[in-house]
């Protein structure tokens, strides 16, 4: 069910599940350059008349709360000799299908767990259709969980993202925000960000087509140059100082559309990951081991300049061993006994981003939707295999299994 595949002295491991989708960062030395960076490509002529380049970003130009240079390490210059007071933001991701079994994961690592400020600890979930189970999607986000886009058919390796043009990226992820608001009463308002299949971005392609989706943020591409100081996140409204490990790399100017940076994990024989379940050399499985490891890398950010700690895997990552998961819980209830740390989405985290405070960040605790969810159970066809597949929806089948070109599964 697992297909693997390492790039050799490369910078990221990319496993993708048939079932699960898995996409993953892989590994290299932190101590050497890569000797697989990719360079940014040149952009089409025709997007060249539509895009303009960006230029180097001057703080002067660049002010919150609607741009952000992307040297900018400090939520603002006034907080410098301060960093203590930054409250420490952990974003907790998972990546691709949910189903039963992972929805009963995520259930057991977040319940009953609260922010300093009571607010709940959440999480985002960049969700994948197939396989996936849109009642507990439902679920999830009426817990006050994030869900995201992770595209409709993972596409066929990473050749299909790197080349896809804007009018495919849109496609993916259009039809996906059609699919979460009718079978898991999603609105599509509250859908702020994507991450891409095995994190291959494909140019100014993928930030335009966000832009265009009236998304607000991207979370693929990984940095391993910024890791310490850990790098914040930023908008591209300026040219990135970003390293391009999986290029080809943005190079357009495109205001307002931000990027989550996934700052690189380091495992135990010093290479860099960009998600946990890429680490090539994780701790032994031992629970005390991998807490002391992921805490490692927490202070990094804890004890340096506060950027946002980001937690990005798949699920699958739990049944390589047997303490994986009581490790991660572990960790994650450790989080909670800090005066200063809040567990929190990547778009809710990207609200303080924009009007940073010291302190405690947000004065109310975020709202979450109330939806009502009546599961019905499905089997359609899925037309272009002819395959027999088995949905569980809100409130009312499709006709036929949903796909690109037909997301609400109608009789076509």
């Amino acid at each position: 069910m697992k297909f693997a595949t390492l790039f050799v002295l490369g910078l990221l491991l990319a496993t993708a599940l048939l079932c699960e989708g898995q996409s993953q960062g892989g590994k290299t030395k932190t101590k050497s350059k890569s000797k697989n960076k990719t360079k940014p490509t040149v952009a089409p002529q025709v997007e060249k008349q539509l895009l303009l380049k960006a230029e180097p970003c001057s703080p002067a130009k660049c002010k919150l709360p609607d741009c952000r240079c992307s040297d900018a390490t400090l939520p603002k210059p006034k907080f410098k000799g301060k960093e203590q007071e930054i409250p420490q933001f952990v974003t907790i991701t998972f990546d691709d299908a949910v189903n039963a079994v992972n929805y009963a994961q995520y259930e057991l690592l977040f319940n009953g767990l609260v922010n300093p400020d009571g607010c709940p600890a959440t999480g985002t979930f960049f969700v994948s259709h197939e396989y996936t189970d849109y009642v507990r999607v439902n679920a999830l986000y009426n817990a006050g969980h994030e869900i995201a886009l992770h595209s409709v058919t993972h596409g066929d390796g990473t050749d299909y993202w790197r080349e896809a043009d804007v009018e495919t990226i849109e496609r993916e992820f259009g039809a996906q925000l059609q699919m979460l608001e009718a079978f898991a009463k999603v609105d599509p308002k509250r859908v702020h960000g994507m991450r891409l299949p095995f994190l291959q971005i494909s140019g100014n392609n993928s930030f335009e087509a966000i832009k265009n989706l009236g998304l607000t943020y991207d979370s693929s591409w990984p940095t391993q140059q910024h890791k310490s100081p850990a790098m914040w996140p930023y908008t591209l409204d300026f040219l990135s100082i970003q390293d391009c490990q999986i290029g080809p790399c943005p190079d357009a100017a495109l205001p307002g559309v931000w990027v989550n940076p996934m700052v690189t994990w380091t495992d135990t024989e010093g290479y860099s990951c960009s998600m946990i379940d890429a680490c090539a050399y994780p701790p032994a499985d031992d629970v005390d081991a991998l807490f002391e490891w992921m805490l490692e890398n927490f202070n990094r950010h804890y004890k340096g300049n506060r950027a946002p700690f980001g937690m990005y895997l798949h699920a699958a990552w739990f049944s390589r061993g047997r303490n994986y998961f009581g490790a991660f819980k572990k960790f994650m209830q450790h989080l909670t006994t800090y005066p200063d740390v809040y567990m929190t989405s990547v778009s809710r985290m990207l609200e303080y981003v924009r009007k940073p405070v010291l302190g405690r960040p947000f004065k109310s605790c975020e709202k979450t939707p109330n939806t009502t969810c009546q599961p019905v159970h499905c089997n359609v066809q899925k037309i272009s295999t002819a395959e027999a597949r088995y949905m569980s929806v809100c409130d009312k089948c499709p006709t036929v299994y949903p796909w690109l070109n037909n997301p609400l599964g109608q009789d076509m």
